[in-house]
């Protein structure tokens, strides 16, 4: 199905194959991602990190099917936006789209963030906006220069995770059945009788499932993709499931090595438990792959995916023209990419101090645009395609946005109260653009 059917042009350059989107997914999500939340989640869970980290897999899983669904029906850039847009609603597709931008604009400044609390023991001289400058400077020139070259470098950082990962778990587990902190693994992280309740488990899963956020991320690149209509969809559910295990399997050995150990913050707890597992060169080792993790692999998949979100919304007259320019050279959203930059910047120096904040609130722009996703699987393919698959297009849609809108209400009031108010703001801008810029409120399906 080509673009022109439904009403674009090819603009962007297709150099993607399915392995790159399934490396891509994986880089987005961060193998080690768990490594900057960890402590964070362990106080909101009690402990049971895994089990945070299971539940907030099984909610994605049915959300990666719902997003898979979609992409083969609507192969076009704008992930969400697009698939709410076209599979609901005019208006349903605009609100997606910025709710997914709260997600995708504020990632990216999160990640500088965390890479730079991670530098501060090595460099406490440095100031954090030193880091933010460096890291966000890197990552716009490397997408500007094109998909294919950002394809490279992702390849390279996903190397360096998954070693910096598996030496973790070599050296844990020794350091485990060795006799540190609970002397072996056990089922205290999956379910601890005297700690568990629902709103326990759920109000850690809303900071946990911000690892996952990122498999979602594939389907903005669905004008690059090589690989045919089914292969955005493989890759989104592949990379999460491999990514999920991955997730599991560390916090699951991280949360028995810290049996016994009192943090010095939440956000060195994981640097703090892999020196009880390697000594300081295992720390340091781990403080270096999460800034290369963050701050350059995982920033720049995300700068990259909401420079397509941007590039899409403003394609169809819902931001404005400027953000859609193409260069003419590399044939990037080059004036979307340089946008996003200058937004990490400014929220990370707001947000500098607040780093959990931030956490919840990039979690409510993507879990809301979730919801109106499955909604979208359910209108296009039960009730106007008429399939008559009972599971894939109702069952599992309705159990992944239960799950979704469960975690959502168990979240931290201040996330709520931010994100209202960013749907609040959503309002007033639809409304300028329905009645001052007069912009259509249809499209032609």
């Amino acid at each position: 199905m080509s673009l022109e059917e439904f009403g674009y042009k090819e603009q962007l350059h297709r150099a993607l194959t399915t392995k790159d989107l399934i490396i891509y997914g994986m880089i987005f999500m961060v193998p080690i991602a768990p490594y900057s939340v960890f402590g964070f989640v362990w106080n909101d869970a009690k402990g049971m990190v895994a089990l945070a980290y299971l539940l907030g897999l099984v909610g994605m899983f049915f959300t990666a099917l719902s997003y898979a669904a979609m992409s083969r029906a609507f192969p076009l850039a704008g992930s969400v936006y697009t698939y709410a847009q076209r599979g609901l609603h005019e208006i349903a597709g605009f609100f997606s789209g910025w709710l997914i931008l709260l997600d995708y604009i504020l990632v990216p400044s999160l990640l500088y963030l965390f890479s730079a609390v991670a530098l501060r023991p090595i460099f406490p001289a440095v100031p954090a906006w030193i880091w933010l400058i460096g890291f966000i400077s890197f990552n716009a020139v490397v997408n500007v220069l094109g998909i294919q070259f950002s394809a490279r470098v992702n390849r390279y950082m996903l190397a360096t995770e998954l070693v910096t990962l598996a030496l973790f778990v070599v050296l844990g587990l020794t350091a485990l059945y060795g006799g540190a902190g609970a002397g072996a693994l056990t089922l205290k992280p999956i379910y601890d009788a005297h700690a568990f309740s629902l709103a326990t488990v759920a109000g850690a899963t809303s900071i946990a499932v911000l690892s996952f956020l990122g498999f979602d991320g594939v389907s903005t690149l669905a004008e690059e993709n090589l690989g045919g209509r089914n292969a955005v969809g493989r890759a989104t559910v592949l990379s999460l499931l491999i990514v999920g295990v991955l997730f599991m399997l560390q916090t699951w050995i991280a949360a028995d090595l810290s049996a016994g150990m009192q943090f010095a913050s939440a956000e060195t707890a994981f640097y703090e438990i892999a020196e009880r597992a390697g000594g300081a060169a295992l720390r340091l080792v781990t403080i270096i792959a999460v800034v290369l993790a963050s701050a350059i692999a995982n920033a720049m998949a995300a700068q990259a995916a909401v420079s397509r979100i941007l590039f899409a919304m403003a394609r169809d007259g819902k931001l404005p023209a400027i953000l859609a320019r193409v260069h003419p050279r590399f044939r990037t959203p080059y004036v979307s990419t340089l946008a996003v930059s200058g937004v990490s910047l400014l929220v990370g120096l707001l947000f500098a101090d607040r780093i959990d904040d931030l956490t919840r609130v990039v979690n409510f722009g993507a879990l809301t645009g979730f919801v109106l996703l499955h909604l979208s699987v359910i209108n296009h393919y039960l009730l106007r395609k008429r399939s008559g698959d009972w599971f894939r297009h109702l069952f599992f849609p309705l159990v992944g946005m239960l799950i979704i809108v469960y975690v959502l209400f168990e979240m931290d009031r201040a996330a709520k109260i931010l994100g209202l108010s960013w749907i609040a703001t959503g309002v007033l801008y639809y409304l300028v653009l329905l009645f001052w810029v007069k912009k259509p409120a249809a499209l032609k399906i």
